[in-house]
């Protein structure tokens, strides 16, 4: 790769300098917002922490929240003004919902073979590795109640103060988006299969108000709706609010566009699915602000997990959304194996996420072991990588797992590694 550099101690990079670094617990989400950074950290029992970047070079820890246990995970967040959201999800939750599968799917094959299964049989049956048999049955029958999201004064921003814990349902809130008057959730409720957006108005931000909810059909089970799919692989992600629609990312459904002039009426005007062929789920979907080339031009990221021999990696598309009646697909942005020296590694390799704000032709996107891409789609059908930084992993990490992105006004990228640490750097 033209610029690289692969000597001892030095990351990968191609016009993108480090300023700094932070060590700190891995993260789901970072944003900025003025001189602050805030990082939604993965693992319990770290919550959020809130970073002052005034002086670029040395950036300093102002707060840290810490979760009251383990059983929640508070992985994601977003600031507007003085409010700041975050989530509250079950840790764990894929394994305690295989644990709490386990009585069904023994009885199940009890009846069909006659016989008491063997750990091994019900591990196929609940797609679970049979050497967690063991832990998951100890996470059986576990109850969850916390999910939801919580609402934070952050005027000081290193003394957040607590306006309320907003219970949701099942297993709680995702990823979501948020302005200056609504919250826009994504979550489990009562009554429906996989997370549906349900958006709150923070008038009182210590006492949000649902004022809609949006679904696909075949979600509201209890409605008398009936998923044609198995599982939970059509749900969403999250909804991104852009201008008068909100554009969401509904995992093995592609993604939807929503009329959002009334938010109590909302109403799906666009979508997109390129499921089953292609095998990783879809992560982000957003529009770039201002038209290219004369045409509405939307950007779109897959989410890698874990990579089988023979699939693609996870990608990054561009569409013409010109007519959201008639979405067209224009190119696909991809990396191959030698991008990184890591991406035979343990751990991702493929895209994750980008910065969500479109503002000129650039996406800046964080590729887990491909660290930090930035693309150019100047010309959407044909996207140009214009920089990169691919960084050292710290610690034992085998590997870094580049897992979120943001930029702030004065053209700052923070780039945020799944496992450990958080990168200061410069674009040039």
């Amino acid at each position: 790769m033209s610029g690289t550099n692969t000597s001892a101690g030095q990351p990968c990079a191609h016009r993108v300098r480090q300023l700094s670094s932070l060590d700190i617990p891995g993260g789901g989400q970072v944003v900025v917002q003025g001189d602050h950074v805030f990082v939604g950290h993965m693992r319990p029992p770290y919550g959020t922490t809130i970073i002052d970047v005034s002086d670029r070079s040395s950036p300093k820890v102002v707060a840290q929240i810490k979760l009251d246990d383990n059983a929640s995970h508070s992985h994601k967040v977003r600031v507007a003004g003085d409010l700041m959201i975050t989530n509250v999800e079950q840790d764990d939750r894929h394994a305690k919902r295989r644990a709490n599968a386990i009585p069904e799917a023994e009885a199940a094959l009890k009846a069909d073979l006659g016989r008491s299964p063997t750990d091994d049989e019900i591990a196929e049956r609940i797609g679970a590795d049979p050497s967690d048999m063991a832990r998951l049955r100890g996470l059986t029958g576990l109850e969850y109640g916390d999910g939801g999201f919580r609402v934070w004064d952050i005027a000081d921003c290193a003394n957040p103060k607590l306006l309320t814990h907003h219970r949701t349902g099942g297993v709680g809130v995702h990823r979501f988006d948020m302005d200056a008057t609504h919250a826009y959730i994504s979550t489990e409720m009562e009554g429906y299969k996989g997370n549906i957006l349900v958006v709150y108005d923070l008038a009182d931000p210590a006492n949000p108000a649902e004022v809609g909810r949006w679904w696909m059909p075949g979600q509201h089970v209890a409605g008398g709706e009936t998923p044609h799919w198995s599982g939970l692989r059509h749900r969403l992600h999250h909804a991104m609010k852009c201008g008068d629609e909100l554009w969401a990312s509904v995992w093995h459904a592609g993604f939807r566009v929503i009329d959002a002039r009334n938010l109590s009426d909302l109403q799906t005007i666009g979508e997109y699915d390129y499921h089953p062929a292609i095998p990783e789920p879809t992560h982000t979907a957003m529009p770039f602000e201002n038209p290219i080339g004369g045409r509405r031009i939307a950007a779109v990221i897959d989410e890698e997990h874990d990579h089988e021999h023979g699939r693609l990696h996870g990608f990054l598309w561009l569409f013409d959304a010109s007519d959201l009646g008639n979405m067209k697909p224009l190119s696909i942005f991809t990396l191959d194996q030698n991008a990184s020296p890591y991406s035979r590694a343990p751990g991702r390799f493929g895209a994750h996420q980008f910065h969500e704000r479109l503002d000129s032709t650039l996406i800046y996107a964080a590729w887990f072991s491909g660290g930090l891409r930035i693309i150019d789609a100047a010309d959407p059908e044909a996207p140009v990588e214009v920089g990169y930084f691919v960084p050292e992993p710290l610690g034992d990490q085998p590997a870094p797992q580049s897992n979120d992105v943001a930029v702030g006004e004065d053209g700052t990228i923070y780039l945020l590694d799944r496992n450990r640490g958080l990168l200061i750097l410069k674009f040039e």
